[in-house]
């Protein structure tokens, strides 16, 4: 049985994915693609308990922010 904070967990990383596709005008395949591959998502899962406190548009800069330090390019 997975654990309600797995579940909510996901869910939260489902809406970032989707919010984060749409800021950057994209499909959502490609914003996994591209957070899973720079560390987004790694991210979300290890700070889940602070990120999901804050605004959406601040969880989608943060993890714009990681991404980028860890060479993600979204030009």
């Amino acid at each position: 049985m997975i654990s309600k904070l797995k579940i909510n967990t996901i869910n939260y990383i489902v809406i970032c994915i989707e919010e984060f596709a749409q800021r950057l005008n994209i499909s959502r395949k490609d914003a996994f693609n591209f957070l899973e591959k720079f560390g987004g998502i790694k991210f979300l899962i290890d700070n889940y308990e602070i990120e999901h406190t804050l605004s959406l548009e601040d969880a989608i800069d943060d993890m714009i922010t990681i991404c980028k330090n860890n060479g993600g390019s979204l030009t």
